[in-house]
């Protein structure tokens, strides 16, 4: 027999609080009301052994507390008497009442009442039959109605209400996530066991920092892409799609942007950037953020100019550059990542345009001759206003770059690499930890999940867990815990 020392203090007299707690704040500022009114009505006349809440809400613990399987979550509700009366179930088994019946003496003929005893207890934890029911009727009303996906959005505009910056920087990545198929086509049938999945392949490049050689990685996958946009401040999410894993993501992002900020106006008008990585460059991206919308495209810039590399003098080490008014022999060139230079005619000298800042009643960048922003000689001045066509004096040439004239996924309202546009652009890792939670915390990295439907509300009711537990560290004054999904809630005094 194994002994147990005495400890030196007591666990009750550590201020620490159930982790039911955490399951209750999902479970008491999720906006389900609707979903809950039409699972009750699928449900009928039908019988009310596990009632509607209760399965809604055993549903919802197994997402907070990450069980991979309806089984997994029927075994602890099983063992776990608290968390089965947290959900709404009762905890004793449930006693069935005793039948009377009339049969008919055979030897007299008379009816006689005859009491049966009743059946075994039933136990209060749902069979897994009546949880893959219920589960499936939660399914369908996302197919057919969204109503999974629509407690995101409801969520969102009390999380603007909650907090007056939500919503201010926004960003997007794609994520993909694998089904729980092999891809393979049935010899029989001659279709995969997850039809609605498809083949999805992202490709990255780079060089080598330490050894300058150029690396190419191919990732390939069998099943879908996960759309996300999310505010990159508070690191939670805003909105989804869910995809086959070949869809595109420039259309997919575009179509989203229209539909969210149709879907809450007010959501437009206080944002003020919109960040994403190279493989979402597109200058049609860009002017509709800008155009239709106000908001800072903060998308990193594709290197596709391909002419100047086949010249026989192209030097690698040195960025490409093109003249930025082509109809005319200028001095100024800019780079594809939209770096504005001058080139001293006498001394072929290449300097940094001194930026000057958007004028948004131009809609143009505003440049300023480095020679005369920072003090510096230059011989070629006087060619270079001639080339220009400007007589500009002592302030120096100014160049100015609209953007309804040049390229707009070169050029945008915050510069490429400029310090605004860095510090908004490194938000965007806050997509990264979120889709790292999503695979974590929430199972995606190993999941059983096939078809679109069910992937779709199985992610659905992750991000909505994930925004609805914020919402509620915020409202109890929790600022500080609100991207937290395991720590624990502290006590309060």
């Amino acid at each position: 027999m194994a002994t147990i020392e005495p400890s030196l203090f007591d666990w009750r007299d550590v201020e620490a609080r159930s982790d039911l707690d955490r399951f209750c704040l999902a479970r008491d500022h999720l906006p389900d009301a609707r979903l809950l009114q039409y699972l009750e009505v699928m449900r009928g006349s039908g019988r009310d052994d596990y009632p509607v809440a209760a399965m809604w809400n055993a549903l919802i613990a197994g997402v907070v507390f990450q069980h991979p399987s309806v089984e997994a979550l029927l075994r602890e509700l099983a063992r776990n008497p608290a968390l089965l009366k947290a959900c709404g179930f009762a905890v004793l088994p449930i006693q069935r009442k005793p039948v009377t019946r009339l049969v008919r003496d055979a030897a007299s003929g008379r009816l006689q009442a005859v009491r049966e005893a009743p059946a075994d207890p039933r136990a209060a934890v749902p069979t897994s039959w009546s949880f893959s029911r219920f589960l499936a009727n939660v399914i369908e009303l996302e197919e057919t109605l969204g109503m999974v996906t629509e407690m995101i959005g409801i969520l969102r505009e009390q999380l603007m209400a909650a907090l007056p910056d939500f919503g201010c920087h926004l960003g997007y990545d794609g994520k993909a996530i694998e089904s729980h198929s092999t891809g393979r086509a049935s010899r029989a049938t001659g279709t995969t066991s997850d039809p609605d999945a498809d083949w999805g392949k992202h490709e990255s490049s780079g060089i080598d920092a330490r050894t300058g050689k150029a690396w190419n990685k191919v990732k390939s996958w069998f099943g879908y892409g996960l759309h996300l946009i999310a505010d990159t401040r508070y690191e939670i999410p805003v909105a989804m799609h869910l995809t086959p894993a070949s869809h595109a993501e420039q259309p997919e992002l575009r179509a989203m942007i229209k539909e969210l900020f149709a879907e809450t106006p007010a959501l437009a008008q206080r944002c003020g950037d919109f960040s994403a990585d190279r493989g979402l460059d597109s200058a049609e991206t860009k002017a509709l953020l800008w155009d239709d919308y106000a908001i800072r495209p903060l998308i990193d810039t594709r290197e596709l100019w391909r002419e100047e590399k086949q010249h026989p003098d192209y030097d690698p080490s040195k960025p490409i550059t093109r003249p930025l008014f082509p109809e005319r022999a200028d001095t100024i060139v800019h780079t594809e990542k939209g770096s504005v230079h001058c080139v001293c005619p006498h001394t072929g000298v290449q300097r940094d345009l001194a930026f000057q800042g958007f004028e948004a009643d131009r809609n143009a960048l505003k440049y300023r001759c480095p020679a005369a922003a920072y003090g510096l000689d230059c011989q070629g001045r006087d060619a270079c206003h001639q080339a220009g066509g400007v007589s500009p004096g002592d302030y120096g040439r100014i160049v100015r770059i609209s953007l309804d004239d040049h390229d707009r996924r070169i050029f945008v309202p915050t510069p490429h690499g400029s310090p605004s546009w860095q510090r908004g652009y490194n938000r965007r890792s806050a997509l990264e930890r979120i889709n790292n939670r999503i695979d974590n915390s929430f199972g995606f990295e190993r999941h059983f999940i096939r078809g679109r439907a069910k992937m779709t509300t199985r992610v659905g009711l992750a991000l909505a867990v994930m925004m609805a537990m914020a919402l509620g560290h915020v409202r109890q004054g929790r600022l500080e815990q609100m991207r937290s999904l395991v720590q624990p809630i502290p006590a309060t005094g």
